[in-house]
C-alpha cells in the first residue's frame, strides 16, 4: 500500500516559525514606534533648546508612518505622535497640582492630533499633497486654539521657530504661516526621500519631483524674501523702559500667600532702580512695567497697597504699569493699572483670556463632584475683559497682553491695530517653579515681536524677565528667581506687517485648502467605490 505525503505531514509549511512570527508583529510595529518618537523629536525641537530643525525630521517620519493608511490605523498613528510631543511639552501642567491634569489635558489635546492625522493618511496619495497636509496640520492648531473652554495653543509649531529661519514667515502671515511653511517643508523632506529611493527601482515622474522639491524650497526662500519685512528702525522715536522682577519668597501655589511681600519686593526692586538713575548709573525710564500679579492686594481697595505703589512710582519720578488682582462690581479680575506718580491711577486693563482651570474652572459642579481639591485652589472664578489694552505712557503707546494671553493670535494683534507703537506680556510664572514653560513663552513673545514688527517687554515676578527686538533678539534678559531690573531703551513703530494687516485671512486661507483637500479625497474614494461596484 502506497502512502502519498500531503501537507498535514509537513505542518510547518502551513504555519510561520517563531522566529518569522515576532519579526512581522516587530514590523507592524515600527510604525506606531515612529510616530512615538517623531512626537518626542517635535518637543526637542521647542524652548527651551535651539534645535528648531528637528521639526523638519518630525514630520518627515510623521509622513512615512501615515502614508496610505487606514482612517482606523491613522487615528492611533496621530494619537501616539500627540502623545510624543505633548505629554513632554506640557509636563509644567502637573508642577503643582499633581499630574492628573497634565495627562487630562494632553490626552485631549492629542485627539485634535490624531484627527489631524486620519485627514493627512487621506490626502497622501492625492498629487501635491504636502500642500493638504501641512494645511491640515494647521487646519487642527486653529481648531485646538478655540475649543473647548476658548482653546489651548500652546505647542502651535510656529512657538518652536523663534530661533530658526522659518521665523520672518510669521511677519508675513502670523503664526498659521510660520507653522505651515516649517510642516510642509517636513512633508517636502519625506517626499524627496521617498522619490529618491522610489527612483532606484523605476521612473519617477517629473511632476512629482518638482512637487517635492518646491515644497520643500518654497517655505525656506519665502522665509528669507520676508526678512524685508521686519525692521528695528524707530519709527516713532525710542523710549526708555525699565522692567522690574521682584522676585516672590518661595515658588509654588504658595507664593499667593504671600502677596504683601511680591508687592513689597517690587516696590524695593524699583526703589533700587530709582537709587542708580539718581547717582548717574542709569537713564531714568519713560515708564516702568511690573509683572503680572506683582500686587495681588487690590490697592483701590487696600490703602497700604496703593501707598506702597505711589511710594515706589514717586521714588522713580515715572508711571508703573502695575499687575494686580482686583474686585470690582462683584467681578474678581486680572488688571494692569497705569499708576501716575502725581495723579495715581490713570487706566486700567483687564485681562481677557482668562486660563481654564487657572482662573476660572468650567464645569464647577461636575469637577467639584469628580475632586473637590479642584474646586478649593480656584475658589473664585476671573471675569474677563472685553477692550483691548494700549496703555499711553505719554507720547508712547504700549500693547498689553497679559501672560497666558501671549499664547492667542487674537489678542496681541488687535493691541498693535489699536496703536500700539511697543508691546508688553507682563506675565507671573512662580507657580511653575524652574520648568521649560518660562521659556516656551518667552519664545511666543519672540514670535510675536517678528510677527507685528515691535519691541517686546517679558515683566515676569519671578524670570526670565526680557526686552526683545522687533527681530526678535533677545538682546537683554534676568535669570530665574532673583530680583533684577533691566534699564534700556527700545524702538517704537508705528507700520503693520501683512500678519497685523491681513488677521485671520490667512488662517482661513489655509483652512479652505485643508477642506479642498479631504473634498479631493473623499472623491477619489467614492469614485473608486463606484467603479467596483461597492
Amino acid at each position: 500500500m502506497t502512502v502519498t505525503a500531503t501537507s498535514v505531514d509537513r505542518p510547518d509549511r502551513l504555519q510561520p516559525s517563531p522566529a518569522k512570527g515576532a519579526r512581522a508583529r516587530l514590523i507592524r510595529l515600527v510604525p506606531a514606534l515612529v510616530s512615538a518618537l517623531s512626537g518626542v523629536l517635535l518637543y526637542v525641537s521647542f524652548p527651551p533648546r535651539t534645535l528648531w530643525w528637528l521639526a523638519l525630521p518630525a514630520f518627515a517620519c510623521f509622513a512615512w508612518a501615515l502614508r496610505g493608511r487606514t482612517w482606523k490605523t491613522a487615528l492611533g498613528l496621530g494619537y501616539l505622535f500627540g502623545l510624543g510631543f505633548l505629554l513632554p511639552l506640557l509636563v509644567w501642567t502637573g508642577v503643582e497640582v499633581g499630574p492628573g491634569p497634565w495627562i487630562a489635558l494632553v490626552a485631549i489635546e492629542a485627539v485634535y492630533v490624531a484627527l489631524v492625522g486620519v485627514g493627512i493618511a487621506a490626502v497622501s496619495r492625492l498629487p501635491v499633497w504636502p500642500v493638504w497636509a501641512a494645511a491640515l496640520w494647521t487646519a487642527g492648531e486653529a481648531v485646538r486654539a478655540r475649543m473647548p473652554f476658548g482653546g489651548f495653543p500652546w505647542g502651535k509649531v510656529a512657538f518652536g521657530q523663534a530661533d530658526g529661519v522659518f521665523l520672518p514667515l510669521a511677519a508675513l502671515g502670523g503664526t498659521p504661516v510660520l507653522g505651515f511653511g516649517v510642516v510642509l517643508c517636513g512633508f517636502g523632506l519625506y517626499e524627496i526621500v521617498r522619490l529618491a529611493l522610489r527612483r532606484r527601482d523605476g521612473e519617477v515622474r517629473r511632476s512629482a519631483a518638482v512637487v517635492a522639491l518646491l515644497s520643500f524650497v518654497l517655505p525656506v526662500v519665502g522665509a528669507l524674501g520676508a526678512r524685508a519685512l521686519v525692521s528695528d528702525k524707530a519709527e516713532a522715536g525710542t523710549a526708555t523702559v525699565a522692567l522690574i522682577q521682584g522676585n516672590v519668597p518661595r515658588a509654588g501655589l504658595e507664593f499667593n500667600a504671600q502677596r504683601r511681600a511680591v508687592l513689597d519686593y517690587h516696590a524695593r526692586e524699583t526703589r533700587r532702580l530709582a537709587a542708580e538713575v539718581a547717582a548717574g548709573k542709569a537713564p531714568r525710564p519713560d515708564f516702568v512695567l511690573w509683572p503680572e500679579n506683582s500686587s495681588d492686594i487690590d490697592p483701590f481697595a487696600a490703602p497700604d497697597a496703593a501707598a506702597v505703589i505711589q511710594g515706589a512710582a514717586e521714588a522713580i519720578g515715572a508711571p508703573i504699569s502695575v499687575g494686580s488682582v482686583v474686585e470690582r462690581d462683584g467681578r474678581l479680575l486680572n488688571e494692569q493699572i497705569l499708576w501716575d506718580p502725581v495723579r495715581g491711577p490713570l487706566q486700567t486693563y483687564d485681562k481677557r483670556q482668562v486660563q481654564p482651570f487657572g482662573e476660572y474652572l468650567p464645569m464647577r459642579s461636575l469637577i467639584g463632584a469628580i475632586n473637590s481639591e479642584w474646586t478649593s485652589m480656584v475658589r473664585q472664578d476671573f471675569s474677563r475683559g472685553d477692550k483691548p489694552g494700549v496703555f499711553g505712557f505719554g507720547r508712547v503707546k504700549v500693547g498689553l497682553a497679559t501672560c497666558y494671553e501671549a499664547a492667542f493670535d487674537w489678542a496681541v494683534r488687535d493691541t498693535v491695530t489699536h496703536g500700539a507703537q511697543m508691546i508688553s506680556v507682563p506675565s507671573n510664572n512662580a507657580t511653575f517653579d524652574r520648568s521649560e514653560m518660562t521659556y516656551q513663552q518667552l519664545a511666543m513673545s519672540r514670535v510675536r515681536a517678528v510677527e507685528h514688527s515691535r519691541a517686546v517687554t517679558v515683566p515676569v515676578t519671578s524670570g526670565v524677565s526680557a526686552v526683545i527686538m522687533p527681530d526678535g533678539r533677545v538682546v537683554r534678559h534676568t535669570g530665574m528667581f532673583v530680583p533684577a531690573h533691566i534699564d534700556m531703551k527700545v524702538p517704537l513703530r508705528t507700520s503693520e506687517t501683512p500678519a497685523t494687516r491681513l488677521g485671520i485671512l490667512p488662517e482661513l486661507a489655509l483652512l479652505l485648502v485643508a477642506a479642498g483637500g479631504l473634498g479631493w479625497a473623499g472623491a477619489v474614494v467614492a469614485r473608486g467605490r463606484r467603479a467596483s461596484g461597492v
